[in-house]
């Protein structure tokens, strides 16, 4: 007879045979170079950031105290919204407490049994599992392809349909056409849901994301998810689109409703940060050069964003790889499936906007040692 847990200790040893094992190791102040977190700007230390958090917790103490339809909308989730909607030229914003819920949030009231979903094959889980969630009869497109995404909604036999893709992929670091996918879906009569978690703050103009630059922020049928908890250094999700979609989350989003508000310290950070944004336009471009210098030393194209990564031979590689880094001073991070859209195994590799020279050259020299002949 085998016990209730033999299944999970054999997946256990599978995990670890094939070069899969997760670990959570305790990050230390130590002399490294960071690629691998998502600090994109490098504000997480930030003065005025760190001073926001403070200043939040101090005025509305350590936590929401309740879901935000109770009493745990304060007065700094007001303004956060409204900053973000000012940046990013949305008509409205509504701040839950992670990215994650965000995208759950937003595809569980837009999308429903009477829906075909049309989601890119490189969507992150987050949007996956809305999806899920979602009751809705879910297609999956091939990546960033505009024509396909066309053919499957022209089958739709559905009175609604929903397209789901990132404006910034954080595995390829590749864009999305946008601009394409806003007339596209249009003209469909399609609602359009783009995640910008690796776009907010880094491209568009001032950092407002790949959406504001296309001109399509004030769209009714586009709506945008991001997090709180790359650029502006805090944590924290908002969904972006007309007041007609924010009443209904309001109203209908499970995530939203049931869920405690975002802690206070987290949205004065974010609010501190998109301050910081705004008095130092430079930032996002600081990070392109840096992450332009960090690809020609691996190899790869330049990314849209932040995050590039490096092909790797297998999972067993990629995290040998991993510390050999470690040990020469610079942290990267690791893609291994099922973390990889194709299946494959890569060194995951973050600009920060925050990195010295001295930094770049360090990282550079361990880069060129790293990458494979052939990558």
């Amino acid at each position: 007879m085998t016990g209730p847990l033999d299944w999970i200790r054999d997946a256990a040893a599978a995990r670890a045979e094939a070069g899969l094992t997760r670990r959570l190791v305790p990050t230390k102040a130590q002399d490294v170079v960071d690629l691998a977190g998502n600090d994109y700007l490098g504000l997480r230390h930030h003065p005025a950031v760190v001073a926001g958090a403070v200043a939040a917790v101090e005025t509305y103490g350590t936590g929401a105290g309740a879901s935000r339809l109770v009493t745990g909308t304060l007065d700094v989730h007001e303004e956060l919204e409204g900053a973000l909607a000012a940046l990013t030229g949305a008509p409205s914003a509504l701040v839950l407490s992670s990215g994650y819920a965000a995208n759950l949030a937003a595809l569980t009231v837009l999308a429903d049994a009477g829906t075909m979903v049309v989601s890119d094959e490189h969507a992150h889980a987050s949007l996956i599992d809305g999806c899920r969630l979602s009751r809705s009869a879910v297609t999956v497109s091939r990546h960033n392809d505009l024509e396909h995404v066309a053919e499957l909604l022209a089958r739709r036999e559905t009175p609604r349909a929903v397209v789901v893709a990132e404006s910034v992929y954080s595995v390829l670091g590749d864009a999305a056409p946008v601009e394409d996918l806003v007339a596209l879906t249009a003209e469909a009569g399609a609602l359009l849901v783009i995640d910008e978690a690796h776009a907010l703050g880094v491209v568009g103009p001032g950092g407002a994301g790949l959406v504001a630059a296309s001109g399509a922020a004030q769209a009714e049928h586009v709506v945008v998810t991001t997090t709180l908890s790359k650029s502006l250094a805090a944590q924290g999700g908002v969904v972006l689109a007309s007041p007609v979609v924010r009443d209904h989350l309001v109203n209908t989003a499970r995530p939203f409703i049931y869920d405690t508000g975002l802690a206070p310290g987290s949205a004065g950070a974010a609010l501190a940060a998109l301050g910081v944004l705004r008095d130092h336009p430079e930032l996002p471009a600081r990070l392109h050069a840096n992450a332009t210098r960090l690809a020609e030393a691996c190899g790869v194209p330049a990314p849209a964003g932040a995050v590039m990564s490096v092909p790797m031979p297998g999972p067993h590689e990629t995290v040998e790889a991993v510390e050999r880094a470690a040990a020469l001073g610079v942290r990267v991070g690791a893609f291994r499936p099922p973390s990889t859209p194709d299946g494959s195994s890569r060194l995951r590799i973050t600009a920060h906007a925050d990195h010295t020279e001295h930094d770049l050259d360090r990282a550079c020299s361990v880069l060129a040692d790293l990458v494979p002949v052939g990558a």
